[in-house]
């Protein structure tokens, strides 16, 4: 289940934080570069379609194993076509809610990341429409 949570408004006033050359090492430390590349601004770096992106809370654990956990904000674009694979926002029968969308031999399926939920084949007797395709997931550590 996710929550909606805001539309994107047009990019004005946007917020920039600057973006250092070096990138950080996950192994072995090294030295720091002490000089600042550029400023980056969040909204220009995830957010390509403005207009057609808003945000979701993820409530559940049901996408974990796809790195979407519970609390998690969504970034959600709905002027990317879902495609085979693409993780997607659907409303299903009335309810939001994020999953890998397949499709194969003209079936649709959403398809949990957890293997405690089972995937769910959408039929003909159901309300299902795809709101959007999530580009990024973004969470606290």
């Amino acid at each position: 289940m996710v929550q909606l949570l805001s539309r994107h408004k047009a990019r004005r006033n946007l917020l920039r934080c600057p973006l250092y050359v070096s990138q950080v090492k996950a192994g072995f430390p090294s030295p720091a570069d002490d000089f600042i590349e550029t400023r980056l601004s969040l909204d220009e770096a995830l957010i390509t379609h403005p207009v057609a992106t808003f945000f979701l809370k993820v409530d559940g654990d049901s996408m974990q194993d796809a790195g979407i956990l519970h609390g998690d904000m969504l970034i959600v674009d709905r002027a990317v076509k879902a495609e085979d694979n693409h993780i997607v926002v659907a409303v299903l029968d009335g309810e939001f809610t994020v999953k890998r969308l397949r499709k194969s031999q003209g079936r649709i399926y959403l398809i949990p990341a957890n293997g405690e939920y089972q995937p769910i084949e959408v039929t003909e007797e159901m309300e299902c429409s795809v709101w959007g395709v999530v580009r990024y997931a973004i969470h606290e550590v």
